[in-house]
């Protein structure tokens, strides 16, 4: 029997991109995954990729995690259908980008809602059934948290992802005393349909890839494929910490 088998992950963001990426290397790896998305076309678009490689991906579409009754729903159904929660990944995010002097208050307050507010919202629903297996929490930072960058305006974005980072911190430091290991993941600039028009475009390319020493944007599977990995047993003495996936911007 494989040590996954009947280990149940939740993975926010399947619609595509790295949800998407992450739902398959999870179902590869032998878990069952339990995703959800904003949108229920892009769900079910997911839902029909790992179809197509013999695999299974549970969960609904039209899931707004940054409301709370949202969040504890999804949870609790994944919950009651497969009786425990092994890993919570924390994926899901979406950002506004402006100047600070120029930032529009909404869209502070989409910011905050989508990629901090949300983690909270499923850490809290999930923590007494992680805490029933010795699970994990995996939680998507980003490089955002570490520097500062010229070309966005993404005060926000770093505020965001931050606090992330302190969020896990103190998470690990709390789940230590019930079994549960916090891991955050920062990536760099990572291909995925979000970034293609960056990428695409060869002035912003060069500019986003400056410092970055292996001089090229990251693939998604070698981020997912580090959140299976700290999900494993393999990473059993792993907590607190951040991982940078930046191609060595932040050696820089």
């Amino acid at each position: 029997m494989s040590l996954t088998e009947n280990k149940v992950v939740l993975i926010s963001g399947t619609g595509g991109g790295l949800g998407r990426a992450a739902a398959i290397r999870f179902a590869q790896a032998g878990y069952i995954v339990v995703g959800c998305d904003v949108s229920s076309q892009s769900q079910v678009e997911s839902q029909q990729a790992l179809q197509e490689l013999g695999l299974e991906l549970h969960g609904e579409g039209s899931v707004d995690l940054g409301d709370h009754t949202q969040a504890q729903a999804w949870v609790e159904a994944a919950n009651a259908q497969f009786g425990r929660i092994d890993v919570l990944y924390n994926n899901a995010s979406a950002a506004k980008f402006s100047p600070i002097g120029e930032f529009p208050i909404e869209d502070w307050q989409f910011t905050i809602r989508n990629e901090l507010d949300q983690v909270f919202y499923t850490t809290r629903y999930a923590w007494q059934h992680l805490a029933k297996q010795g699970g994990v929490i995996i939680n998507m930072a980003s490089t955002a948290a570490w520097c500062g960058s010229k070309l966005t305006g993404k005060s926000a974005h770093s505020a965001t992802k931050s606090a992330v980072v302190a969020f896990t911190r103190q998470i690990a430091v709390e789940g230590a005393e019930v079994g549960i290991r916090a891991v955050s993941l920062s990536p760099g600039l990572i291909k995925t349909p979000g970034t293609a028009p960056f990428i695409e475009d060869e002035t912003m390319r060069d500019a986003l890839l400056d410092g970055v020493l292996l001089g090229r944007a990251g693939e998604v599977n070698e981020v997912v494929s580090m959140a299976v990995f700290v999900a494993s047993d393999q990473a059993a003495y792993i907590t607190g910490s951040d991982i940078v996936i930046d191609g060595g911007l932040l050696a820089t």
